[in-house]
């Protein structure tokens, strides 16, 4: 009773009995299918954001958070740079580090990333410790030349613990015959698997000092790795370090170094949302045909209450609630099932998988044991969000037509 006299018919409308059941299944229809777009963006955009956060966390568990280089040539004070990353709280851990492009042979060949460390220190910058699956990284002692493969990268050369292989390094050195490639023989002494296939392809890792005697580096390395509490910040931290040390250095974080992979990501997430929110919009369109009939059922209606003293302004706000409660309706039961399908999908999986006896995501394959789901709430906002717009817009043109009807040319032939 307290409710505004435009508001309490229109809520009135809304439960009453259509003449014309035909206007009631296309409003359940509206319904139907804005809570299906919702319901389908919800689940579609956290699976999504749940494979970024996969990639993201295999890829930063290997690689580093941020690192500084020596700006052209070697890094000599490496370890006064280490005691300085270390004072700044926000730096979880700190190691040397050198890279270089190589070829390794075995029975067959393989172009790799070779990586030099400290096996004491690697564990505080990345998890490569965890993920060994034969041997462990303290066998790559100083003078070993013992050498860590990828799974797939071991595969491929077609070697196993306890082989040799030839490292090939772009580096030229001088010889009375004149310049010739560095070569070494290694033997590996581990695999591990990362479950990252740039990783577990194309990474090898030997001893910091054994990778700077085959170099002659003496004690430089190409520089020091970061692992920070919060990754966000890499760039500022590793920035701060470089003002602290004397000399030109090159700054590079997580964000630029993977910058094309998490652009491509972002993009193809962006893609998928534009188009499934499409299904939301046809349920906006169905909206938009049910009020136009129900406007067009109501003009007798609509008629007596203009003769009543209604004005063109409360005649179209009695037609937007109607419009507007179906459309949250329509999204508060997308967001219900969208929420309970994304909680429930790996469930859901087993059970597909189990009735039909296939396995639709093969572990050999994708590395993963599970579908990975990351429901974000600003995108739960936002879809939300969207969807209550397109209701609301969907109302605008019935009610403005509503609005505009004559009560004597209404009730000409009632």
């Amino acid at each position: 009773m307290f409710k505004p006299v435009s508001v309490a018919i229109g809520l009135r409308y809304l439960r009453a009995k259509r003449r014309n059941g035909f206007i009631s299944f296309i409003s359940l229809a509206s319904i139907l299918g804005i809570a299906l777009g919702v319901t389908a963006l919800i689940t579609t955009l956290a699976v999504m954001s749940g494979f970024q956060k996969e990639i993201r966390d295999r890829m930063l568990g290997m690689a580093a958070h941020a690192t500084v280089s020596g700006y052209g040539e070697p890094l000599p004070e490496w370890r006064h740079a280490v005691q300085v990353a270390l004072r700044d709280p926000r730096v979880a851990g700190a190691a040397p580090y050198i890279e270089k492009e190589a070829l390794i042979s075995g029975p067959n060949n393989q172009p790799a990333l070779l990586r030099g460390v400290l096996p004491d220190e690697e564990g505080k910058v990345s998890v490569l410790p965890k993920k060994m699956v034969q041997g462990t990284l303290a066998q790559l002692t100083p003078g070993s030349f013992n050498i860590v493969l990828g799974r797939e990268l071991a595969l491929w050369l077609g070697v196993g613990v306890g082989d040799d292989v030839i490292v090939t390094l772009a580096d030229f050195r001088s010889t009375p015959v004149g310049g010739v490639q560095t070569m070494k023989r290694f033997k590996v002494s581990g695999i591990f698997e990362a479950g990252y296939n740039e990783f577990d392809k194309g990474l090898a890792v030997v001893n910091l000092s054994d990778l700077q005697r085959v170099l002659r580096m003496g004690e430089g390395v190409t520089g020091v790795r970061l692992r920070l509490h919060d990754m966000d910040q890499a760039f500022a931290v590793a920035r701060a370090l470089a003002l602290h040390l004397k000399g030109p250095y090159q700054v590079s974080d997580w964000s630029q170094d993977n910058a094309n992979l998490f652009r491509a990501l972002k993009m193809e997430k962006t893609i998928m949302a534009i188009l499934l929110s499409l299904i939301i919009v046809m349920g906006a369109f169905t909206l938009v045909n049910s009020q136009v009939m129900l406007v067009i059922d109501k003009q007798a209606d609509i008629a007596i209450l203009r003769t009543l003293g209604l004005t063109p302004g409360q005649v179209m706000q009695t037609f937007m609630v109607q419009g507007c409660v179906i459309g949250v309706i329509g999204t508060v039961v997308g967001l219900v099932g969208g929420i309970t399908l994304t909680l429930n999908l790996n469930g859901i999986l087993q059970g597909i998988e189990k009735l039909f006896g296939v396995q639709l995501l093969p572990e050999d394959v994708y590395y993963i044991t599970g579908l990975p789901t990351d429901m974000q709430t600003g995108d739960v906002a936002a879809i939300v969000g969207a969807a209550l717009l397109m209701a609301f817009l969907a109302t605008l043109y019935p009610a403005w037509r509503a609005a505009r009807t004559a009560p004597a040319e209404a009730l000409r032939y009632e």
